[in-house]
């Protein structure tokens, strides 16, 4: 049997979302390669391979945790769900307090004895979904029941939301609408619904009430200068200005690998502006081809909802989705000057440690219900 026959037949599951994982991984190298010379710069000695190499110890890390979640079945995440989120709240409050301040934000934690450090946003995202999906389609029967159905759900999205935004507003509201769309889908009544948004602005609203006493944790003036730039200056900042010249600079086919201009010019250009540099570099024809990606990638989480509305495998695969699509379109449309500066990376594009590895995670938990509802829809009663 040949290596690329027996890989064909390891990787299970849908492979139309295996394509989009290898097409999302192999622009991440390319871009993230050619985009992090001003970053080597200031490390020191200007030699980007650095970077290529550990962004490839990552890509490669994370795809063998893909593997190996879409090898477990996926019910294995609807048992460990309710101690994802326990572990993920006081990981978020030690964070918040005692977390790395870097780049003006305490977002990360060290870990010890290595010099990494560890986005716990990140591991908070794939526990709050899971834990939402696991209520929502435990609770079908008697969804309407606001003390057994909806409370338990109500209050942990409160909670790790509440957690996540002084520190990172964008990630915060991402997984708030996140939340939000899951019980949509699955059916929870509409006043629950409008419930929790009013209880999500009167937490934004407290924390703007804080924001004075403590300043160094909760970066009101970063969310309200970032608002009013995008209102009141019509060519946006100079994040932006410079992302509108990069996207421009590449017209329909780009200035090929390696040949950006703006990489020396924008900031965070392997991170948060990363679709910029790649439309530069691989033109409209690019751009247009990673966007699709994301599309292919919600068609095809469709199709498993269509098949299995009810269950967890659906609900988490659809939950998963839903953050990696408006996430990806966030950042787009950053880019894009179409919303405020958001400053969230491009799903399994941008430059990453924690942001790759969990991406990797949501992809293996979507191709483990894939694999199993496809073999045997039977599975998901």
């Amino acid at each position: 049997m040949s290596v690329l026959a027996r890989v064909n037949a390891e990787l299970r599951g849908d492979r139309a979302i295996w394509a989009v994982l290898a097409i999302l991984a192999v622009f991440s190298l390319l871009v993230v390669y050619s985009s992090t010379g001003t970053l080597a710069y200031a490390k020191g000695g200007g030699h980007t391979e650095a970077f290529l190499i550990r962004q490839t110890i990552f890509i490669v890390g994370g795809l063998l945790i893909t593997y190996l979640c879409h090898s477990t079945n996926y019910m294995f995440f609807h048992r460990a769900a309710p101690y994802l989120l326990l572990f993920a709240v006081p990981l978020l409050f030690y964070t918040l307090f005692f977390g790395a301040d870097i780049n003006d934000a305490k977002r990360w934690i060290k870990v010890p004895f290595t010099g990494l450090t560890f986005q716990t946003s990140d591991f908070a995202k794939i526990a709050l979904i899971t834990f939402v999906a696991r209520s929502i389609s435990a609770k079908q029967d008697y969804i309407k029941d606001w003390k057994s159905a909806f409370l338990p759900i109500l209050v942990p999205v409160l909670i790790v939301c509440g957690l996540i935004a002084p520190a990172d507003l964008s990630t915060a509201v991402l997984l708030f609408a996140t939340s939000l769309m899951m019980m949509f889908v699955g059916r929870v009544e509409i006043r629950y619904i409008l419930l929790l948004v009013l209880l999500g602005i009167v937490l934004f609203g407290g924390l703007l009430m804080l924001a004075d006493a403590f300043p160094e944790v909760i970066r009101a003036s970063t969310w309200t200068n970032r608002i009013r730039e995008f209102v009141l200056d019509a060519d946006g900042g100079f994040q932006v200005q410079q992302a509108k010249i990069a996207i421009a600079n590449g017209e329909l086919i780009g200035e090929g690998p390696g040949n950006s201009i703006q990489r020396n010019f924008l900031p965070s250009p392997y991170a948060d502006f990363i679709y910029a540099i790649l439309c530069e570099e691989y033109g409209l024809l690019g751009g247009i081809t990673v966007i699709s990606m994301y599309i292919i990638l919600f068609f095809r989480i469709t199709r498993l909802v269509t098949k299995s509305s009810k269950a967890f495998g659906a609900m988490v695969a659809v939950g998963l989705g839903i953050m990696l699509l408006t996430q990806a379109f966030i950042n787009i449309a950053t880019a894009l000057h179409l919303i405020p500066v958001a400053g969230v990376p491009l799903p399994m594009v941008s430059r990453g440690g924690t942001a790759t590895l969990f991406t990797c995670v949501a992809f293996g938990i979507i191709l483990s219900v894939s694999r199993y509802v496809e073999q045997n829809p039977a599975n998901e009663a």
